[in-house]
């Protein structure tokens, strides 16, 4: 009996998943447990493991394709075992599978005559530009006598076509019974090179036994393609950043944020990191930044101020006080931001949360992050001191209540004793939901956290 192997969900805020790597071929007999495939979701690039024996009769969706959770990517079974019943039962909603299901569903209808087989190259400008390779002449789909037909191709190849300006008609689709996919269209788009912007036409040098060619351009990534007019790059958007951009709208236009900021005196923190330093150096451990004394201060505060340490279920109907404090920490990475937690904070050492803070940006910056290090937050972190921001407010990670944002240690002039002084000043800015977090409590969670700060050995009692 064959076996579909469907698109996992592989994170709690995983929608759809991109099948980054095939790592088996079809046709190779495969045990339960082996890892099939690399899938791309919005957190990191997770293996995929078969949870049954058997031959890979057929892998569904190519590289790169984006699927929704629960869509059929591939199927397991004997080998020679027909599996058209179970394609057909999933239909088209898997892009490449269903191959016999509905196809008028999954077919472009073209009007009148077909386009040129090769596109004319775009002219070059003083403006970047895309110049499309040469392009083996191609089979229309369209009949000679004008009418409209019907061509059969992807979901994901009808929208690289649209993105690229390709006409399907010109195309001969590779897929099963002719079906254009998405490789047809990277066939297209194979010779794309990027020209960088200049001032007028520069003409190379004919190239001479010692002067050698100036070497070729590199190609462009993948996800990035240059309007022929020049006038912009497009930049595909990434399962991390789709997910950034929803779950931070519904906390934004769903949650009443309202902001607390506090103006923090950082001497005493400077000079008991500074202490704190030099000790671990002498025993060969790792250094402390402010980060980890703010991280510190937070989880201890978290206890002590609990529906700081909540989230707002709505579906429930309640207010959950988690019994244990994991402090997420924001973490930039190429397409935008994750948040690996560091777990029951209030219960480790300095020298420990930071450790265990680099170790996990190091991870999410290659992606390599394991679901249970960004999940289960009951707060958040983020801090944009490093790049100079002096305040900021950020926007509450659901399900958290709250987020702290923190902007850089600054030097100030300060009044103590009646006499200006120079100071060491950090600002801190709390956004709270205000279904869960009312105005008081946060001021005293806050007031908490920068008595920590503004006398750290406290935080070793």
């Amino acid at each position: 009996m064959a076996i579909p192997v469907e698109m996992p969900k592989m994170s709690d805020t995983m929608e759809e998943g991109v099948l980054a790597a095939w790592l088996v071929e079809e046709g190779q007999k495969i045990s339960a447990g082996d890892v099939v495939a690399q899938v791309e979701t919005d957190k990191a690039t997770m293996d995929l493991e078969v949870y049954d024996d058997g031959v890979l009769l057929k892998r569904v969706i190519e590289e790169g394709d984006a699927v929704p959770i629960g869509c059929l990517i591939a199927v397991l079974g004997k080998e020679g075992e027909d599996i058209s019943a179970l394609l057909a039962s999933y239909g088209e909603g898997n892009g490449e599978a269903a191959v016999e299901a509905a196809p008028v569903e999954s077919e472009t209808e073209v009007a009148g005559p077909p386009a040129p087989a090769t596109p004319p190259p775009a002219p070059v400008t003083p403006q970047a530009s895309v110049v499309p390779a040469p392009v083996a002449p191609v089979q229309a789909a369209t009949p000679s006598n004008g009418n409209s037909v019907r061509i059969k191709s992807s979901p994901l190849a009808r929208k690289l076509a649209k993105e690229h300006g390709i006409d399907l008609a010109s195309l001969t689709g590779t897929g099963p019974e002719g079906r254009i996919v998405k490789r047809d269209i990277e066939t297209v788009l194979g010779g794309v090179v990027v020209r960088a912007p200049r001032a007028e036409p520069v003409q190379a040098p004919p190239p001479t036994a010692s002067v050698p060619a100036p070497p070729k351009p590199a190609a462009p990534p993948a996800t990035v393609a240059v309007a022929a007019d020049g006038t912009h790059e497009s930049v595909r958007i990434s399962q991390m950043r789709k997910t950034i951009a929803r779950r931070l709208a519904e906390s934004k236009f769903t949650s009443p944020h309202f902001y607390l900021t506090a103006d923090v005196d950082m001497e005493n923190a400077i000079a008991f990191r500074a202490q704190i330093n030099e000790k671990a150096a002498a025993q060969d451990l790792g250094r402390v930044s402010f980060n980890d004394l703010i991280t510190k201060s937070c989880a201890l505060a978290l206890r002590q101020h609990p529906w700081v340490n909540a989230s707002w279920m709505e579906d429930q109907g309640e207010v959950h006080l988690h019994n244990d404090v994991h402090v997420a920490i924001a973490v930039a990475v190429d397409e935008g931001l994750i948040t690996p937690v560091i777990r029951h904070a209030d219960r480790k050492g300095l020298a420990l949360i930071g450790s265990e803070t680099k170790a996990l940006a190091a991870r999410a910056r290659s992606k390599e992050l394991q679901p249970d290090e960004w999940s289960g937050s009951t707060f958040s972190t983020s801090n944009l001191g490093m790049f100079g921001i002096d305040e900021f407010t950020a926007i509450i990670n659901p399900p958290n209540a709250c987020i702290l944002a923190i902007g850089s240690i600054r030097d100030i002039p300060v009044v103590k004793n009646g006499a200006v002084v120079p100071g060491k000043r950090m600002k801190v800015t709390l956004s709270c939901d205000h279904r869960v977090v009312d105005g008081v409590t946060g001021a005293e969670f806050l007031a908490t956290v920068r008595g920590y700060l503004e006398d750290p050995v406290t935080m070793l009692l």
